[in-house]
């Protein structure tokens, strides 16, 4: 994943992981990563739509796994490991999320997916003078297609407008 790109800050769990779903959604398995606790529903199609992303931006791990997103659903997606953005311990508040990101991002272009955009997010998204986007997720739902073609878009016009200047 080039550098130069438009980072994607990928959040797992009410994305990835449709937690808040009644029952294992069509198309997704679940998975026994933590013994004891809820398993984590997984969808083999996302490994396609998150290496399509990875063309258009380098993709980040913006989630409370930390780590454990390389170790554990990497594999599953067929993803490299990614960079991991530090938070602070769990449990934490989703605004919190947002010094860790400002950091990270510093002024490149972003895009956000999260199940936990907070007003937080919004204010410091709406106050960067580089192209940024929030993208919004139903934790019941997950990751769509819908949202993997609004990233594409998204990409493709910044960077269509770069190569233009």
């Amino acid at each position: 994943m080039a550098r130069g790109l438009p980072l994607l800050l990928l959040d797992v769990d009410g994305l990835l992981n449709p937690f808040a779903a009644d029952q294992c959604p069509s198309g997704y398995e679940e998975f026994d990563f933590f013994p004891g606790e809820e398993p984590v529903r997984l969808c083999r199609a996302h490994a396609d739509w998150l290496q399509e992303l990875g063309d258009w931006f380098e993709v980040v791990w913006a989630t409370a796994w930390g780590a454990e997103a390389n170790r554990l659903l990497a594999p599953v997606l067929q993803l490299p490991r990614l960079p991991v953005i530090a938070f602070p311990p769990v449990p934490f508040d989703p605004r919190e999320k947002v010094p860790a990101i400002a950091r990270y991002v510093g002024s490149r272009p972003a895009a956000w997916i999260d199940d936990g955009l907070t007003p937080e997010a919004r204010a410091w998204a709406e106050a960067r003078e580089v192209s940024t986007l929030l993208v919004d997720i139903d934790p019941a739902e997950g990751l769509s297609q819908a949202e993997v073609r609004r990233l594409l878009r998204w990409a493709e016009d910044l960077l269509d407008g770069e190569r233009a200047r």
